[in-house]
């Protein structure tokens, strides 16, 4: 039995994928059943703490990592996991648009959340799974995914700072078609059971089931980014599949903090930009240079200069127009 456990999957022994399976499915219950299990609000003192509990367990994992797999994996892994946390936080802004076009209450957010955090883990693994499977086969693939970075952070410093409207969304304009849609939200409730058209008890959606829907699809259009991008830094799955899932099972936790100062983050997208430009770039200058990899703390380094630069020049130019609103 043990031998089991010892086997190679990924690349990785069993009990390595048991053990980090083990910790998010512990995460998951304390979350929902022991630290929210009734529907409340979430002040922000609360979610600062738990987000610096999840930053500092994902930085502990990198740490054993860094221990078990060495230097070049746990530097790897700090990256993506760097990397992954801040395309999540671009994802605060989606979130925070959709939870105000559907007048979500800041109760039941949590459970949306959660939900939707949980269907990530679950879409990722398949997106990761099948991006580790054809690189393995196609290496020139990393080379697409490089030049879809570039184009991709080209088109994001380009685009407007302020999200779309999710109602005027042509998925959502389908979705309202082929779905009976209550008027209202009925509590925390994703489906009830209503009279239809012809008086008959019929299951109906609530728009709290649609704003979930939003927000997987959200995600599933954040991926598009994000997988590219963790494959641009390391293509060994299991370093792949754990720095995203560390950095997105922070999300709930750190919605409620940035959600009301989003605003004071408006220059943050376009660091993102140019990080997803350097990542794909880097793909480029290693296959030119003719480096079997980017050196993995030039990386970080880089990683962490242009997020801390986007974050402080956002700081400084929203207290400046603040400063001017008072005056």
């Amino acid at each position: 039995m043990i031998e089991i456990f010892t086997e190679l999957w990924l690349g990785k022994p069993l009990w390595m994928w048991a053990a980090f399976a083990g910790i998010v499915i512990v995460l998951l219950v304390l979350d929902l059943g022991v630290l929210h299990g009734k529907h409340k609000e979430i002040g922000v003192h609360e979610s600062l703490a738990l987000s610096a509990g999840y930053i500092a367990l994902g930085l502990a994992f990198g740490g054993w990592v860094w221990l078990e797999l060495g230097q070049q994996a746990g530097v790897e892994y700090l990256t993506g996991f760097l990397v992954e946390k801040s395309l999540a936080l671009d994802n605060v802004f989606v979130i925070a648009t959709i939870f105000t076009a559907f007048a979500v209450p800041a109760a039941y957010q949590h459970r949306v959340l959660f939900w939707g955090v949980l269907g990530v883990i679950l879409l990722r693994g398949l997106m990761i799974g099948a991006g580790a499977a054809l690189v393995s086969q196609f290496e020139w693939l990393l080379l697409v995914f490089a030049a879809l970075l570039v184009l991709m952070g080209v088109k994001m410093f380009k685009a407007p700072a302020a999200p779309s409207d999710p109602l005027e969304s042509p998925v959502y304009r389908w979705l309202t078609r082929h779905v009976r849609l209550t008027d209202g939200l009925r509590g925390h409730r994703f489906f009830v059971r209503e009279p239809g058209p012809q008086g008959k008890m019929v299951l109906w959606a609530t728009p709290l089931f649609m704003a979930l829907l939003m927000v997987e699809l959200a995600d599933l259009i954040f991926a598009v980014d994000s997988v590219p991008a963790i494959f641009a830094i390391t293509t060994d799955p299991y370093l792949v599949y754990t720095s995203n899932i560390f950095a997105i099972l922070g999300l709930r936790a750190l919605y409620f903090a940035l959600a009301a100062v989003v605003s004071r983050f408006a220059y943050l997208k376009k660091a993102l930009a140019l990080l997803l430009v350097f990542i794909g770039g880097k793909v480029f200058v290693a296959e030119i240079m003719g480096w079997e990899k980017f050196p993995a703390v030039v990386s970080l380094g880089v990683t962490a200069a242009l997020l801390a630069g986007g974050v402080l020049y956002s700081m400084y130019r929203t207290k400046q127009a603040l400063a001017s609103g008072v005056r």
